[in-house]
């Protein structure tokens, strides 16, 4: 069975129902961006969109993510996938860490039409690298719609045969590979999960899927229920999906390698970690995926916050829920390197 509600691209809406509501601190945030945050994503204002996106999203150098030295930083290339261009690579660690350490292999968030690898580095490096002695390499793959699926989902593929080929020389442990991303990201690092299963990849040891974008049908409850006021709601994640899939948007037969949540075989996938918000687009698409983990005799750890709406992390980093989800990441980090 699928795991991401109905077939159809264009379902009936449910019944209106009032939307569950936001967390104070997190509401009051939002509410201090203007409704600017809430403008829709639409196909006549994406290049705009993508611009404006582009020139307000940090890109560091990469003397500025080594932080005076904290941190090495490196620059790196994977063959192209089918004849497409090379995948980049930006590797980052902490400085003086002998040995090989285990590696976060992160794609970025941005709808699959925004965002770069190297904008995500100095808060994964803060929260992840330096408390648990690991490095991060995170990967600059091709956006839509100037380059539609599968190109991003193989840059992925490519650039982590690349880390795992590389491992010794680099100083990364090739055994200890966690895939993990963010909304977008998140949706990439699910698929890649399937695609390197399937294709007999090197074997992560997990993956992190935060807010994951996972079903281009965009039919669940929560995709109307949220529409109009979630930060990323279904008018704009329909816009991103046209772009990242063309012609093939809404195709009865698209790969799960595209769309996570068309998969009907989720066995002998590394353990997950989900998270998304209970007032967010895609919380019954991540909660549909846990399940269907499970009831495939996976493993599955499911946060589904109380009162958060996509992205509320980075809107509002220092509410109480934003610090508890970091915890909750950070803990259930540990315990898997722990393994």
């Amino acid at each position: 069975m699928g795991v991401g509600g109905t077939s159809s691209v264009r379902g009936p809406a449910p019944a209106a129902r009032p939307a569950p509501p936001f967390d104070p601190e997190l509401g009051a945030a939002l509410a201090a961006l203007g409704a600017g945050a809430r403008e829709p994503v639409t196909t006549e204002n994406l290049a705009a969109w993508q611009e404006r996106d582009a020139a307000a999203r940090p890109r560091p150098t990469l003397a500025e993510l080594r932080d005076g030295g904290r941190f090495e930083v490196a620059e790196l290339r994977a063959p192209g996938a089918r004849g497409g261009r090379e995948a980049v690579l930006v590797a980052a660690r902490p400085a003086g860490t002998a040995g090989r350490l285990p590696v976060v292999y992160y794609m970025h968030g941005g709808g699959m039409v925004t965002g770069n690898a190297r904008s995500v580095l100095p808060r994964l490096l803060r929260e992840w690298a330096l408390p648990l002695q690991l490095a991060v390499v995170s990967v600059e793959y091709r956006l839509a719609p100037q380059a539609q699926y599968p190109a991003a989902v193989e840059d992925c593929f490519s650039g982590l045969l690349r880390v795992a080929e590389h491992a010794a020389a680099w100083d990364l442990d090739a055994d200890r590979i966690l895939l993990a991303g963010k909304s977008a990201g998140a949706g990439l690092a699910a698929a890649l999960a399937l695609l390197n299963r399937d294709r007999g990849g090197p074997v992560p040891i997990g993956q992190m899927l935060l807010s994951p974008m996972l079903d281009d049908r965009n039919c669940t409850f929560s995709s109307h229920q949220m529409a109009g006021r979630d930060t990323w709601d279904r008018t704009s994640n329909a816009t991103a999906w046209q772009a990242v899939l063309g012609d093939r948007y809404g195709a009865p037969d698209l790969p799960p390698y595209a769309a996570p949540a068309r998969a009907t075989d989720l066995s002998r996938l590394p353990p997950a970690y989900l998270e998304v918000g209970s007032a967010e687009t895609f919380r019954d698409e991540a909660v549909a995926y846990a399940q269907a983990i499970w009831q495939a005799g996976g493993e599955a750890e499911l946060h589904v916050w109380p009162g958060a709406f996509h992205g509320f992390d980075t809107v509002a980093p220092q509410a109480g829920l934003s610090r508890d989800a970091g915890e909750a990441r950070s803990r259930w980090l540990r315990r898997l390197l722990g393994r």
